[in-house]
This record gives C-alpha cells, structure tokens and sequence, in this order.
C-alpha cells in the first residue's frame, strides 16, 4: 500500500478494484487517505481524502456503487465517538459528507439491507455499548431511527441472511452477551433467537453457500483467545459445534471462497499471528493453509472478482502498521 495503516475499512468496487480508507498509521493518528488496489496492474494509486480522519468505522458498498463511511474516531479525541458520515464516489474519486448518525458510535455493524437501506447497529456510544439501530436512505442522504436492540453490543457480528434478515451475534465488553438476535425489515424489530455456546466478544461471523453462518475465534474472558468454532441455522434459529479450529485467535479475518471453503487468517494468539487456515464446511474441520507473508492483526480481507484474496495492512508483531499486502490463491492454496 502506500501508505502503512492498521484498523482501515476496504471495500471491494464493482469494477472490481478494492477501496482502502482510513485507518490509524504509525503515529497511531486516525489517517484521512484512502487507496485503491487495481488487481489488473496489481498496483495502489491514492484517491481523495476522506473529509474527516477516522478508524474503527464502517464502509459500506452502495446500490449506485457508492461507498458509505460512518462513524468511527478522530483526531480529536482518539476516545470520542463520531457521528459523521461521508460517500465516496469511484467515478469522480471523491468524498462527499452525508447526513450525520443520529448517536455517535464505533465498533458498530454496517448492513446494506436487500430494501436498498443501510442498517446501522450498536458499536461504542459515549455511554458504552448501545443497543440504538438506525437506517441510513442513499436516495435521501439521512438518517431515521430504527427499532433497539434488545442487547446493547459493540464489536459485534451482523449477517445478511438469504431470506432478507440480519443475524447479530455477540459483542465486546467485560461481560460479552452469548445471546443473538434478528432484525426483520419488513416488521421493522428485533426479535432473540438461540444463543451461542456462550459468550464471544468479537466474533467473526460468515454466511456459507448453503444459507448457514460460521461463528470462530475470538475471545470470551480476559482476552484469551478461542478456538471454537459454531454453526447457525436460520430455519431453526439454532447453533450447533463444529470444528475447532487448529490455533486459537481474534482479531483475525474470515473470508468465504468461491469453493464454498472459509478463508481465516492471522490475528493475535498471545502474539500476533501469520498463521492461516481453511475451514470446510462438508466435514466441518479446519485445515493448514498457506501462512501469510507477515503476522498480522487489524488487517483487511478481500474476496476479489478473480477468486483470489486481498489481505492488507494491519499491525506486525513490533505494533507497526503495516503496508505491506498478501495475496492468497486458492488454486494453489497460496
């Protein structure tokens, strides 16, 4: 990348290039800059700034090819909330402020709903975890509230599922929920479906092909890392153990490939790690994949248009943001 950051948001563009934005760099000061990986060249060019420095925020890949960023923080106070929002357009390169949030938040999902809304949920307020949910309207620029959560999250997962509605599962704070719920957009609320095996603060969360969503890693007490894995099914509303995975980790990436496997990769497991692994849903165990280039926590992963993974940034082992950039190819498991 040009320019080394960690906690950054990427987005892959219909045209098939990845949108790389914000972040924090080595003076561990929220980065305004944002690049764009063309696959083609294999190369990074720099774009527009965005018009407020932030981390820990979302970007959120539009109807019209737009990208919604909100939330996060700044350089103001690296510790206070923002409720600013802003749209980058890939044909003019540029950011352009939108309405602002209604509650100022990080560590919050971003959902684009099949209604054309984006379904903003929890995160960090400036009163801790929040349960308060809002609809951003791209047609409008603004922001309305939503139904709450009826369990305050932050650094939770939110799912898309294949009938239309969103999974929340988990979150982050010194007693994380084991509880998930769903949002119904037609009914516009939430309702609790079962609960995990218990708790998980910042789960990573992927829907596999057939409809299902992989719950692995992350930690549950005292920062210790898990290595258990679970399965959700929506026509049951039930979770179900699957494999563990072969190194307990957070803070790590996981990616759903063509093939149907589940991409997951570095993070922190007492140190930072460089290590990768393949989950596979038909025996519901993980495998060895090929280790990254570099140990990496903080880092972005991007399934591109050619099958190929984009993994990007993040902290090394010294706590250095990184600019350096992997990429994995699943042909060849490397």
């Amino acid at each position: 990348m040009i320019e080394a950051r960690t906690d950054h948001t990427a987005t892959l563009l219909p045209d098939g290039r990845v949108l790389v934005a914000g972040g924090y760099s080595s003076s561990s000061s929220p980065l305004a800059t944002a690049e764009l990986y063309d696959p083609s060249s294999r190369s990074w060019t720099a774009t527009g700034e965005m018009t407020e420095a932030r981390t820990y925020h979302t970007a959120t890949l539009l109807p019209d090819g737009r990208v919604l960023v909100a939330g996060g923080v700044g350089r103001t106070d690296f510790y206070v909330p923002m409720t600013a929002a802003e749209v980058y357009d890939p044909a003019s390169g540029t950011w352009t402020p939108t309405g602002g949030m209604i509650e100022a938040r990080y560590f919050h999902t971003a959902t684009m709903l099949p209604t054309g809304k984006v379904l903003v949920a929890g995160g960090s307020s400036s009163s801790g975890p929040s349960a308060s949910v809002e609809l951003y309207d791209p047609g409008a620029g603004s922001w309305t509230p939503a139904a709450s959560m009826i369990e305050p999250r932050e650094s939770h997962t939110a799912t898309l599922l294949l009938d239309g509605r969103v999974l929340v599962a988990g979150g982050g704070r010194s007693d994380p929920p084991g509880s998930a719920e769903l949002y119904d957009p037609g009914a516009g609320s939430w309702t609790l479906t079962g609960s995990m095996d218990g708790p998980r603060a910042g789960p990573r969360a992927t829907r596999l092909l057939d409809g299902t969503v992989l719950v692995a890693g992350d930690y549950r007490i005292m920062m210790l890392p898990l290595g258990s894995a679970e399965i959700y099914d929506s026509a049951s509303g039930a979770w179900t153990a699957t494999g563990d995975m072969i190194e307990a980790r957070n803070d790590h990436t996981s990616t759903l490939l063509p093939d149907g496997t589940v991409l997951v990769a570095g993070g922190t497991s007492g140190g930072i790690l460089a290590s990768a692994e393949l989950y596979d849903p038909s025996s519901g165990s993980f495998g060895v994949a090929q280790t990254m280039t570099a140990a990496r926590v903080g880092h972005t992963a991007t399934l591109l248009l050619d099958g190929m993974v984009l993994v990007a940034g993040g902290s090394s082992t010294s706590g250095d943001p990184l600019a350096s950039a992997d990429l994995y190819h699943l042909a060849d498991g490397t």
